[in-house]
């Protein structure tokens, strides 16, 4: 986790590029993202994480997301994103150190897939330095992370373990559901 963190946090120069990335020239198709590639090809050829990957381009994570192969990214697609209060996202795009540790925050350093988070539920350390909570408790079988659904799981990409979320994962939110420490 530590060679991660300061991969990260040796970013000094943000890119200017933009927090949005330009839509597709088609609209993605419905249906099942399709693995091509490393993480981030695939979340830039299935064009349904335009502003995830503007993100992830803007903060220079680019090269971390496309060499590490033991991570895991819970993406959440577009949609989601449409779905954040427009000014939460607003004020995100204008922070880039905000960005960077959002993006990173959706990223664990370890391969979980599917069958490491059904039947179990508790914190993991993300990317960011915080924790965010893995849920497949639910009888019914849907598995969550932060609250987020995971929508599609266990796709494995050539640098790593892709998880599709249905809504951004939130800071702290990981950390309020977490269960309490025993008292010492």
């Amino acid at each position: 986790m530590t060679r991660f963190l300061l991969a990260a946090a040796a970013v000094a120069a943000l890119s200017a590029a933009p927090l949005v990335a330009q839509a597709q020239d088609a609209a993605p198709a419905a249906g099942p993202i399709a693995v091509q590639g490393d993480l981030v090809d695939t979340l830039k050829l299935s064009g349904r994480f335009n502003t995830f990957v503007g993100g992830i381009d803007a903060t220079n994570l680019t090269g971390l997301l496309k060499t590490n192969k033991n991570l895991t990214v819970f993406a959440p697609t577009d949609s989601a994103f449409a779905a954040m209060p427009a000014d939460k996202l607003a004020q995100l795009k204008s922070d880039k150190a905000a960005m960077q540790r959002f993006v990173l925050h959706h990223v664990v350093n370890a391969p979980i897939d599917s069958s490491k988070i059904k039947g179990a539920k508790g914190p993991i350390p993300s990317g960011a330095g915080d924790t965010i909570l893995l849920d497949g408790s639910d009888e019914g079988g849907k598995l969550k992370v932060d609250g987020a659904t995971i929508v599609q799981a266990d796709l494995h990409t050539g640098s790593g373990l892709l998880h599709v979320v249905d809504r951004v994962l939130v800071a702290g939110e990981g950390d309020a559901e977490a269960p309490a420490a025993p008292a010492s």
